[in-house]
């Protein structure tokens, strides 16, 4: 279940802190901490899963209904609980970030995490949930990328939407941007990574996803990046 409240804590139950940075706990070094803050998968947790959990998570805070609300966080703790995990959400100076712990670490009775039970600092998640900058509003850049998918889907048929909309995926759900500002590099990592491991496409899609792509900047206007798969 989502902890909200969950804090540092030292073994005989000393003072915490009101926040569960990776620097607080002894295993962290600033390199670490580091790459903490950006690491959007671990070794528990598939970029899928953490994919899932981050639209899951834009969605409950962006919706209005508190039955859908409640939905949505049901849905993304029952997916992090196969997996052993939990969730919430950290200001980080006016910020907020999803940060995704293993249960293990988790002292339910006092509702605080133990540092001592920190064994990998890298099986943690941090999720950026603003402050991106091109733009910063999810549920706008996600609507723009799916009217995009649509209208590829109308004029070069359903191989091509499908393709489309695993990239929409792709660069809403792990980027939070528009496609076409998708770079050569970041199709890359599409084309060799996320839709290998994550999106499971037909043959049919596989043997057409270049021209997909070229598709989908064309149908937006821009020129086409240089595909390297």
């Amino acid at each position: 279940m989502t902890d909200p409240n969950a804090v540092d804590a030292d073994a005989d139950g000393g003072e915490s802190s009101d926040v569960t940075r990776p620097s607080d706990t002894p295993e962290a070094s600033g390199s670490e901490a580091a790459d903490a803050e950006t690491d959007t998968e671990s070794a528990d947790l598939s970029r899928g899963i953490v994919d899932e959990v981050e639209r899951l998570t834009r969605l409950e805070r962006s919706a209005v209904d508190e039955n859908e609300v409640e939905a949505y966080e049901d849905r993304r703790d029952d997916l992090l609980d196969e997996h052993d995990f939990t969730a919430r959400i950290r200001d980080d100076d006016g910020d907020d970030a999803l940060v995704l712990h293993p249960a293990e670490w988790h002292d339910e009775e006092n509702g605080v995490i133990r540092t001592e039970r920190i064994d990998d600092i890298d099986r943690a998640v941090e999720i950026p949930l603003e402050g991106t900058a091109d733009p910063d509003d999810w549920e706008a850049v996600d609507d723009h990328n799916r009217d995009l998918v649509a209208a590829v889907r109308e004029a070069h048929g359903d191989v091509h939407g499908d393709n489309a909309a695993m990239l929409a995926d792709f660069a809403g759900n792990h980027y939070a941007k528009p496609i076409e500002s998708l770079t050569s590099e970041e199709l890359a990592e599409f084309g060799t990574d996320y839709a290998v491991r994550n999106a499971w496409p037909s043959a049919k899609q596989q043997e057409v996803i270049a021209e997909s792509i070229e598709h989908v900047f064309e149908t937006a206007g821009e020129p086409v990046p240089e595909i390297r798969f």
